[in-house]
């Protein structure tokens, strides 16, 4: 029989959904359903899956097109959860699914709230150029990432960190705010404070087309939307000759460039960007029409150099 307030609703999904999951098992949670994705066939999927996790511990799994369709609120209504989690779900809970459990609904958000508060938030902190960012559990609102923080653990963005190593990061700062949190919430010893949103801004979706390299920006602006369109993310790119060539991974030292005005060139064994600040930047791994650019293939290609002018790139002159 279960415990007294421990009756759990989850939504999860990705490795934080997994994460949240493993930790609501380990503080004696009784998990009655777990609502989560169907996986997209257009989608890179490389991080863990939540339904097979349900699956090894023989907890029902429902994948609905709309959580808050009235058959699905009827459903949970019927389990009479005392608390519902979403880790990592995509959708927004409305109204009538927060109202069901007894004890609140909470949410774990990949950012320090208030700051980053909507979609892809690790992203957006490493396109912006934080030095940290985290992960915070709060009580769940119907406006997005708006209601009472109950907890959050900071954690390091390194200069060179692209965004798969910073949302490694904030899985583990996700589960230390969970186990130490967790237990509190089951005894009701957890404290919550309202959230100061004029301190932090709310942030959209992204998309492939948004990884498009400005070439008027800085090296350290060019090098933090690489790192943080890196793969799996589609990667950052731009326009030339009706082609595309597409960036990777970079690596930023503060170097010097070595020309005045923004180009991109093999030297030694590295292929480097010159930028519009004066400083320049490596390129890690780079693409032309879908093959890796060696040094070959870009002298083939490009000659010794190509000029880089806002968006528009041109041959050096003749």
């Amino acid at each position: 029989m279960s415990s007294p307030r421990n009756r759990v609703v989850v939504f999860a999904y990705h490795n934080v959904g997994v994460c949240g999951f493993e930790a609501l098992l380990a503080c004696g949670f009784d998990i009655q359903l777990v609502v989560t994705h169907q996986d997209s066939p257009t989608e890179n999927i490389w991080f863990a899956s939540v339904e097979r996790l349900a699956q090894r511990n023989g907890i029902p799994v429902i994948k609905p097109d709309n959580p808050n369709d009235p058959e699905i609120v009827g459903k949970i209504r019927q389990l009479a959860p005392d608390w519902l989690f979403s880790f990592y779900y995509r959708h927004l809970l409305g109204a009538e699914l927060l109202e069901i459990p007894s004890e609140g609904a909470f949410n774990l958000h990949g950012s320090l709230l208030p700051k980053y508060r909507g979609r892809v938030p690790v992203n957006w902190a490493i396109i912006l150029g934080e030095k940290e960012t985290g992960a915070s559990l709060h009580r769940m609102v119907v406006k997005p990432d708006a209601g009472n923080l109950v907890d959050q653990q900071s954690v390091p963005i390194l200069p060179n960190d692209t965004a798969t190593d910073v949302f490694q990061k904030v899985t583990c700062a996700a589960e230390m705010v969970l186990m130490r949190t967790l237990p509190k919430m089951l005894d009701g010893s957890a404290t919550e404070i309202p959230l100061r949103l004029d301190e932090g801004s709310y942030f959209g979706g992204r998309k492939p087309a948004d990884g498009q390299i400005d070439w008027s920006q800085s090296a350290l602006q060019i090098h933090n939307l690489i790192r943080a369109v890196a793969p799996p993310y589609p990667g950052a790119f731009f326009e030339f000759e009706n082609s595309k060539l597409k960036f990777f991974g970079s690596y930023y030292q503060h170097d010097a460039a070595v020309g005045m005005e923004p180009r991109l060139y093999w030297e030694g064994d590295y292929l480097r960007v010159d930028c519009r600040d004066g400083h320049r930047l490596t390129i890690t791994q780079a693409e032309w029409e879908e093959k890796p650019l060696t040094e070959q293939l870009f002298k083939q290609c490009f000659g010794e150099e190509l000029r880089l002018i806002g968006s528009v790139n041109v041959h050096p002159a003749t």
